[in-house]
């Protein structure tokens, strides 16, 4: 095949490229079987006339719009191949030439992915993440488990404090009218959890069982429902229990009651400080790789990004998201609803680092190009048995739906990122101290 590449703009081109006599041919005779089966002919069963009986009577350039349609995918795909460019977006495609007995040509305006020079990505400074768990770690964790094990004692006419609990009847009214959502009986609701709206909860610090409280608040400007936004409200609130923690000591009891695994309050502490410590290691390896692509990118130069480009990141990014509330039983729907806000809102949110996270894609890319990244077969059959575990597949579903060249893509993206925080040196100064001196 014949194809060539015209750049007319620093992201945009002209794409020339033939489908050949053979692939024509092909072509045609797909696209009559398929408009054959509608066909009508006096003298012929419908479906079943002759293709000589066809050109005769409507030409054989009558099938050439879907002959067209047929191959053109394949061919604007084998020309990108040729040339080797990187299109985004969808092309603008005209016919310059449907010559019989010759190749067909065709042209495409398509953009391109800018060009990348990379800079230094190798042996970075980034800021220090000590991995060290301190004992400070271990008792705010005991706490935490504490907290989850204290039983709700009631209060005999003792007034709520912040961290009890207290259960409500409560209705809310906007000048003197009720609102959808305002209405509850016997709510419970810990005082100081801020789950509320704010300045509800601490009304009702110093308040016993049996009292009425009117709650004055002002809904967030950017409360959920946007017809409650910024507006006054009065919520009459009744009392009917107060209820505060009872923490157990921490000792070995308690050690054995959090966790059925461990003997003693030693056990548990070493449980947790391995978790802790496995945790810190993980997160402080996600940070490095942040701030080493970060700094791969500040040193790279990389041409203007089209807006196509933009565009596919925010919708890939949105589609993951929605896919992730489906997965949890909530549909694209039932998440505006809930959460009081659009598609448009949503878009907006993944506008913000959508530039940013492009432009880490093209220097992640332009990296693998570079080092020219080796996966070998045992890697790529680790991954597919990952992949397995991880959705619940068989390996053979895996293997259909990946290909060995997509899946040895992501393979040495992730070594190449792996290759950069590893080398990075955390010697860099935080800003905050630097800010201090």
């Amino acid at each position: 095949m014949s194809a060539k590449w015209e750049k007319q703009g620093e992201n945009t081109g002209k794409l020339t490229f033939e489908i050949s006599p053979d692939k024509i041919k092909e072509g045609l005779d797909l696209a009559f079987k398929r408009v054959k089966k509608d066909l009508n002919v006096p003298g012929f069963r419908k479906g079943r006339v002759p293709r000589q009986v066809f050109n005769k009577m409507y030409g054989e350039e009558a099938l050439y719009q879907e002959a067209l349609n047929i191959l053109l995918q394949d061919a604007y795909t084998a020309a990108v191949e040729e040339t080797d460019i990187k299109p985004v977006g969808q092309p603008h495609v005209d016919v310059e030439s449907l010559e019989k007995g010759k190749p067909w040509v065709l042209t495409a305006e398509v953009s391109v992915e800018p060009e990348v020079e990379l800079g230094q990505y190798k042996g970075l400074e980034v800021t220090p993440h000590p991995t060290r768990v301190l004992v400070g770690d271990i008792e705010k964790r005991l706490e935490e488990l504490r907290g989850k094990e204290a039983e709700l004692v009631l209060k005999e006419d003792e007034p709520a404090q912040k961290g009890d609990t207290v259960v409500i009847d409560f209705e809310g009214k906007i000048d003197g009218k009720p609102f959808d959502g305002g209405k509850a009986e016997n709510h419970s609701l810990e005082l100081g959890s801020n789950s509320f709206i704010p300045g509800f909860e601490d009304q009702l610090i110093d308040h016993k069982a049996g009292d009425k409280v009117a709650v004055k608040v002002t809904f967030p400007k950017d409360y959920q429902a946007e017809d409650l936004r910024n507006k006054e409200a009065v919520f009459d609130v009744v009392i009917h229990e107060v209820k505060q923690k009872q923490l157990p000591e921490i000792d070995d009891d308690f050690a054995k009651d959090v966790d059925e695994d461990v003997d003693s309050l030693e056990e548990l502490k070493a449980k947790i400080k391995d978790e802790l410590k496995e945790k810190k290691v993980a997160d402080a390896k996600t940070a490095i790789q942040d701030e080493a692509l970060d700094e791969a990118v500040k040193n790279s130069k990389i041409g203007e990004i089209p807006s196509e480009m933009i565009d596919e990141d925010i919708d890939r990014q949105m589609d993951q998201y929605l896919a992730g509330m489906k997965q949890q039983g909530i549909n694209a729907d039932m998440y505006f609803k809930l959460t009081g806000t659009s598609k448009e809102d949503l878009h907006k949110q993944f506008e913000k680092d959508a530039a940013k996270r492009v432009k880490t894609n093209l220097v992640i890319e332009a990296i693998v190009a570079k080092e020219d990244v080796e996966v070998s077969a045992d890697e790529v059959d680790k991954e597919i048995k990952g992949l397995a575990k991880q959705y619940g597949m068989e390996e053979k579903a895996v293997r259909s739906s990946l290909s060995d060249k997509m899946l040895k893509h992501d393979i040495a993206v992730r070594k190449v990122v792996e290759e950069i925080a590893d080398s990075a040196k955390q010697t860099r100064e935080k800003k905050d101290n630097k800010e201090n001196k």
